[in-house]
């Protein structure tokens, strides 16, 4: 595979790694609440069809969307982190996730955004 099959591609990542992640959460969220997990895969319909038919208003909806949200969670992250705001001990279990998760969450927002400035789908 050549540098301009990769890039030629590589506009798609962000769209599968929410898919991904919308599916890991229905998946886990199914196994312990059941039939309650299925309005979750609701969330992956405007990431598949980013993948099917490509919008340029849809994109840059979803990635500031997505940088709105990020932000808030990176924001959340820090305050603990510098002990702005006593936490109890089960939500500091899961801050190393969750600052790796809003990090990762804000980098594929930014590049849903680039997306729909810098390049057209086609």
């Amino acid at each position: 595979m050549n540098l301009i099959s990769i890039s030629k591609y590589s506009k798609y990542i962000p769209y599968l790694y929410f898919i991904a992640i919308i599916a890991f959460w229905f998946t886990d969220v199914n196994s312990s609440e059941g039939l309650i997990a299925y309005p979750i895969l609701i969330f992956g319909i405007p990431f598949a069809w980013q993948l099917i038919r490509p919008n340029r208003r849809l994109n840059a909806i979803l990635g500031i969307t997505f940088v709105c949200l990020s932000s808030y969670m990176i924001i959340a992250y820090l305050t603990d982190f510098f002990n702005i705001v006593d936490l109890s001990e089960a939500t500091k279990k899961y801050l190393l996730y969750g600052g790796a998760f809003g990090i990762a969450n804000f980098i594929m927002a930014v590049w849903m955004i680039r997306n729909s400035i810098n390049r057209t789908f086609n």
